[in-house]
């Protein structure tokens, strides 16, 4: 009984879910004429496949097994499930009738819909498996299936990101490598890097150097200094160098410092 109640619950909050993130993420590509309701990085993972259903699928695959390591040893959800699982297998969905995005991907009413039938079912596979699965064997699955989500995402997913970026032409490659490897250096994974230098390259292309591409460069310059300032990279930098540390500086960590 108590297994049946879990399967119901699930398909309710899985097609719940499901539906607010696939229209969430279509809404975000009309934004900002239309308000959006996603994460930026999803708008940035779901151009970067460029409306390939095979390639939507296996994005989202990668980070299923991690979302699926996560609920099986640890009883919850991860956000992969609403950022990256949920949005890419609906546009794959989607994009396998009609390669046109516009009609696809980018309209949120079948998004959510279809949003809504993948949430329902992957969060239901989600919580069953971990309601199912013997305590030894979850200890057994996360030790095989968390590695192997670790070595997808730190290593294969940055390199197909990049390779994206080279694709998409000099510039787009230029600004992707330079702030893949900032990321990388910064905060161990250059996805988030490279995912925001194929989109200052592109508008570069599009817009020019106009005032919104300034804006969105200060940003991310902005962005990558309150990063390397609150991980301690500086820190690190200096003590890797073996220089001495200013007090100033060190004060200055200090304040933000929760003792």
């Amino acid at each position: 009984m108590e297994f049946v109640i879990i399967l119901i619950k699930s398909l309710i909050i899985g097609g719940l879910l499901g539906f607010a993130a696939g229209a969430g993420a279509a809404r975000m590509f009309h934004a900002p004429s239309t308000q959006g309701l996603g994460a930026f990085r999803t708008l940035g993972e779901m151009n970067a496949c460029m409306g390939d259903p095979a390639s939507h699928f296996s994005f989202g695959l990668g980070f299923f097994f991690n979302a699926w390591a996560s609920a099986v040893g640890a009883g919850a959800f991860t956000q992969d499930v609403t950022h990256r699982v949920i949005p890419n297998w609906a546009a794959a969905a989607l994009l396998l009738r009609n390669k046109d995005v516009g009609k696809t991907m980018h309209d949120p009413k079948k998004m959510g819909i279809a949003g809504a039938i993948i949430g329902a079912v992957t969060v239901t596979f989600l919580n069953s498996t971990a309601a199912a699965i013997p305590q030894a064997l979850q200890v057994t699955a996360v030790a095989v299936l968390v590695p192997a989500a670790t070595i997808l995402i730190n290593t294969v997913m940055p390199v197909l990101f990049w390779l994206a970026a080279i694709d998409a032409g000099k510039r787009t490659g230029f600004w992707g490598t330079l702030f893949g490897g900032i990321a990388q250096l910064i905060m161990g994974n250059a996805v988030p890097g490279v995912v925001l230098g194929i989109l200052i390259g592109k508008g570069v292309d599009e817009l020019g150097w106009t005032k919104v591409t300034k804006i969105m460069m200060v940003a991310i310059i902005l962005l990558f200094v309150f990063s390397a300032f609150f991980r301690g990279f500086d820190l690190q930098t200096l003590e890797s160098f073996r220089l001495n540390i200013p007090h100033w500086l060190k004060g200055l960590h200090d304040v933000f410092t929760v003792k």
